[in-house]
């Protein structure tokens, strides 16, 4: 009888529990415990490798930020999603029609879309999906260093061979007894320069000074106070969650916005404050509504001083209790709600603000049994494994290659603030003090970097059959970067695959064939190096001739790497900070092996916002020679290359190619690849 009822479970996909339900006992080869994004590819991974899974998910809904409002999909660079994680993306653009860059690809989401397509792939591969209970883990069953099984409330237990967390709160790795942290640690743990309190970020800062009390001397509960804590100290302070919001201002499919419970005017005083000082801020200066998202609707998030980020509320979340975190839960939807119907409906409020703000509401198809509301509150950090090995900002900026790498990340090092505090003293914030600053936000560019196995892995002498796929191994400052969902579902099919193999061989999951896994892994599309991309164009090795990418060149003022424009090279592009500002160069330097006559080929990645006047200067064996580029403007045919001419170079590096924008002209400067090609007679 209770196997015949698991399987209707299944076959649902959805678990409604009467208060007399017998008690559920049950097992499979893998236990998925947290049905986010990483969890479903996991069981899908492991339940396609042969093997019976269980995903349980104590909530009603599938796939965590995937499909609760994170539509604008945190990808950076796009050529190093693979496996899995791609597959998601490649079932989007067959749903919506849509291709990229000859590939049928979509990268942004409906949340009711995202929802269809994991439980359809789930029911395709098979996994038995036990969710919407309500039942959160209450006990755990170990011999020495193998767990056995897990339990409930109300007597449910489930066995099994091999346990995956997948829960954003790493709740079964903790009862296993894995070692942990959370919080920042501080810059001498690991010696990351990032790492602990930090002195000051721009980014989401008020725009002008704001003292921290109102006209009767109160500090608003929106501040943490003072925080005397010096530059690079650790502390178990959590940067700040929200809710994603699903908006739309299409009119016919808009819901207004609600007026949370107990909503009090006096709490936005700070809010009422600041936009005294600067009135004229639009509402994109106080959140960032961004409209990727088809069918007329944004993605959400915040931005500015004071938005949707709830800073300061996120601190005890990690080690709450369920229903302390319940209450957190709703304390920022309240807080969200709140922000919300302020702005639009409050007199301190400019009107044109207020005007713009009822523009817009919640998408009326979306989360349509929450209330329109997302029901999943944004956890962008909780617990953090101690695990085999700690990713750690080297990983990310100096040793980015891992013998038992499972994929990649490229995500730029992303923590949102972490307090909102008094600054006392004067500094880059202001001259006039007491004044309110936020600290803790950190956007650091990376370059694509490998994501270690083991950093899956607990210690073995804490549990040999658990892998870890949100709560990962790694300090606060890597953790900001690969915490993306595109890189949770490549860990999780990683992890599947672990488990499976584990299984199979009867080995602890830190003793498996990693030259397997990543074999598999290949055979499945995924992305674990730099040489895996082989799409055409994708990497200098495809082409002909002798190829210098941007990693090659030597650079001469303010460039960032890129990937907003396809097609390029390589990882990413060059592409200059200040537009027109006549002090930037990219010089390629080739190494000729003989002397003799080339074609001189350039890539970039046209658009309206480029160079219309980039510079080419070809250094070559009879002189120089100079070719104006209009990079608005996309080369003519199939090839993104262009030809600056033929020219004779000698043997060894005798020869260049600079390239440089007009001082004061417009537009952005960017650079890719040069190519050599020898012409034969």
């Amino acid at each position: 009888m209770i196997r015949l009822f698991t399987i209707i479970l299944t076959l649902t996909l959805t678990l409604c529990v009467p208060q007399a339900q017998a008690a559920l006992e049950t097992s499979a080869d893998v236990v998925v415990y947290g049905a986010t994004g990483a969890g479903v590819i996991a069981a899908i991974a492991a339940a396609e490798d042969g093997k019976r899974v269980i995903l349980y998910e104590p909530k009603l809904q599938l796939g965590g930020m995937v499909t609760g409002g994170l539509g604008r999909t945190d990808h950076a660079n796009k050529k190093v999603i693979g496996g899995m994680s791609r597959k998601f993306y490649q079932k989007l653009g067959k749903h919506y029609g849509v291709e990229e860059g000859g590939e049928t690809i979509a990268w942004y989401p409906e949340p009711h879309v995202a929802t269809k397509i994991y439980e359809d792939w789930l029911k395709e591969a098979g996994v038995e999906v036990i969710r919407g209970s309500g039942y959160f883990l209450s006990k755990i069953w170990m011999e020495g260093n193998h767990i056995k099984g897990i339990g409930f409330d109300k007597g449910w237990n489930i066995f099994g061979d091999i346990f995956i967390d997948a829960s954003y709160e790493g709740d079964l790795m903790a009862r296993a007894n894995v070692a942990y942290t959370w919080g920042r640690e501080g810059s001498d743990i690991y010696g990351e320069s990032l790492a602990g309190r930090m002195h000051f970020s721009p980014k989401h800062q008020f725009l002008t000074e704001v003292g921290p009390v109102d006209g009767d001397g109160e500090i608003s509960a929106l501040i943490q106070g003072e925080d005397p804590a010096p530059v690079g100290a650790g502390d178990r302070k959590v940067q700040a969650y929200n809710f994603r919001l699903c908006m739309t201002n299409v009119k016919d499919n808009l819901v207004p916005w609600p007026k949370p419970e107990g909503y009090d005017p006096a709490d936005w005083d700070l809010l009422a404050r600041y936009l005294d000082a600067v009135p004229d801020l639009p509402m994109g200066k106080l959140m960032n509504p961004v409209m990727v998202i088809p069918n007329g609707k944004t993605d959400t998030n915040n931005n500015g001083a004071i938005s949707t980020d709830y800073i300061g509320e996120s601190w005890d979340y990690p080690e709450a209790s369920y229903e302390e975190r319940a209450a957190i839960w709703e304390k920022h939807k309240r807080y969200n709600q709140g922000f919300l119907f302020f702005l639009a409906n409050d007199p301190r409020v400019p009107e044109k603000l207020r005007d713009e703000m009822n523009e817009w509401g919640l998408a009326k198809d979306e989360f349509v049994d929450t209330d329109n509301w997302p029901h999943q509150l944004y956890v962008r950090e909780a617990r953090r494994m101690v695990g085999a090995y700690v990713m750690h900002q080297a990983d990310l900026q100096t040793d980015r290659s891992k013998d038992d790498s499972i994929g990649m990340g490229s995500y730029n090092s992303d923590s949102h603030n972490v307090q909102r505090i008094i600054a006392t003293e004067p500094g880059p914030w202001g001259d006039k003090v007491p004044l309110v600053i936020n600290e803790g936000d950190m956007q650091v560019s990376v370059k694509p970097y490998e994501i270690s196995y083991r950093a899956l892995t607990p210690m073995k002498k804490e549990a040999e059959n658990l892998l870890v796929v949100s709560c990962v191994s790694a300090s606060h400052v890597a953790y900001s970067s690969i915490r993306m969902e595109p890189q949770y579902m490549i860990m999780g099919h990683a992890a599947g695959l672990a488990a499976s193999q584990a299984i199979d061989n009867n080995s602890a999951v830190q003793d498996i064939d990693i030259k397997a896994l990543q074999a598999k892994l290949r055979e499945q599309g995924a992305i674990l190096k730099y040489d895996d991309i082989t799409a055409p164009f994708a990497h200098k090795k495809n082409l002909p001739g002798i190829v210098l990418d941007e990693e090659d060149a030597e650079f001469i003022g303010k460039w960032r790497n890129s990937t907003s424009v396809s097609p390029f090279v390589g990882l990413y592009y060059a592409h200059e900070v200040e537009a027109g500002s006549g002090d930037t160069k990219a010089i390629y330097t080739p190494r000729t092996p003989k002397s003799g006559t080339y074609e001189v080929l350039v890539n970039y990645t046209a658009h309206p916002n480029r160079c219309h006047e980039a510079k080419y200067t070809i250094r070559h064996a009879d002189g120089v020679a100079e070719v104006i580029l209009d990079q608005r403007k996309a080369p003519k045919g199939e090839s993104p290359f262009v030809s600056l001419g033929t020219y004779n170079f000698n043997r060894g590096k005798k020869g260049a190619v600079e390239i440089e924008g007009k001082p004061g002209g417009t537009g952005y400067l960017v650079a890719d690849a040069v190519q050599w090609l020898e012409v034969k007679e």
